[in-house]
C-alpha cells in the first residue's frame, strides 16, 4: 500500500508538471515560493505592501506515518512573520516573527533571523533564519532552527533544509536538497537527494527524493503559492 501511494504520489507531480510545462511560463524559476521561502521583498513594487505565501509539504514516508507539513507566511517591508505545522514535531505548531534583509546586484541576497515559539507535542523557544543567495541562474537556499525543548533538554535539536537549484527555464528548476529533522526515523543524521520544480504564474510544484539510494526512500512532494 505504501509503494501505491508513492506511485500515485509520483503520477501525480509527473501530470502536473506537463500541464505546467505547455502552460504560460511568464514567472521565474527562481521565485522564493518554489522552496519553504517567502516572496522576496526586493521583487514588490511597494515595499509598504503586504506579500503573503502559503505551501504544503506532503511527506510519503516509509514504514511510519505520512504527514503534511503546511507553512503560511506575511511579509511588509522588513517585517517577517510565519506560522508552521508539522514542522519541528508532529502535531505541534509554531509562530514566527523575524527582519528581512536583501540586496546585491549580480550577486543578489536576502538573509531572515527570526525567532519562535513551539507548541503542542513539543514546546520551546527556537532562534532560526532564512536565507538565500542567487547569481546567474543559480541558487542557494537555506533554513534552520534549533529547537530549545523546554520539557525535556535532551531533545532540543537543529533542524535544517536547504537547496542547491539550477534554473535552465522561466518554468523549470532542479538541484539537490538536504534535509536535518526529528519528524521520523531514519539512520542518516543529513537526509539528501535530487529535487526538480516547476512553475506557473503564482503556483508552484516541486518533488524531492531523500537517500535515494535506500531501500525504501522518503518522497516529498509541495505545493506552493505566493499572493
Amino acid at each position: 500500500m505504501k509503494a501505491m501511494r508513492v506511485l500515485a504520489v509520483i503520477a501525480m507531480v509527473a501530470g502536473l508538471a506537463s500541464g505546467l510545462a505547455q502552460g504560460d511560463a511568464t514567472t521565474s524559476a527562481t521565485d522564493p515560493a518554489l522552496t519553504n521561502a517567502p516572496p522576496s521583498l526586493t521583487k514588490e513594487a511597494d515595499p509598504k505592501a503586504w506579500s503573503f505565501s502559503a505551501s504544503v509539504y506532503t511527506y510519503v514516508v516509509p514504514d511510519d506515518r505520512d504527514y503534511a507539513q503546511p507553512t503560511f507566511t506575511a511579509d511588509r517591508d522588513w517585517l517577517h512573520l510565519e506560522a508552521r505545522y508539522n514542522y519541528e514535531a508532529l502535531d505541534a505548531g509554531s509562530a514566527w516573527v523575524g527582519y528581512n534583509f536583501s540586496g546585491g546586484e549580480k550577486w543578489t541576497w536576502e538573509v531572515k533571523p527570526m525567532l519562535g515559539g513551539v507548541f503542542g507535542h513539543t514546546t520551546g523557544i527556537a532562534p532560526g533564519y532564512k536565507s538565500s543567495l542567487s547569481w546567474w541562474k543559480l541558487e542557494l537556499y537555506s533554513e534552520g532552527e534549533y529547537v530549545f525543548d523546554m520539557g525535556t533538554s535532551s531533545n532540543s535539536f537543529f533542524y535544517n533544509w536547504s537547496e542547491l537549484t539550477l534554473a535552465p527555464l522561466d518554468w523549470l528548476r532542479f538541484g539537490l536538497v538536504t534535509q536535518r529533522t526529528r519528524l521520523y526515523k531514519t539512520n542518516r543524521e543529513i537526509q539528501r537527494g535530487p529535487m526538480v520544480g516547476f512553475t506557473y504564474k503564482r503556483v508552484n510544484l516541486s518533488g524531492y527524493l531523500f537517500n535515494p539510494d535506500d531501500d525504501k526512500p522518503t518522497f516529498v512532494v509541495a505545493v506552493a503559492f505566493t499572493f
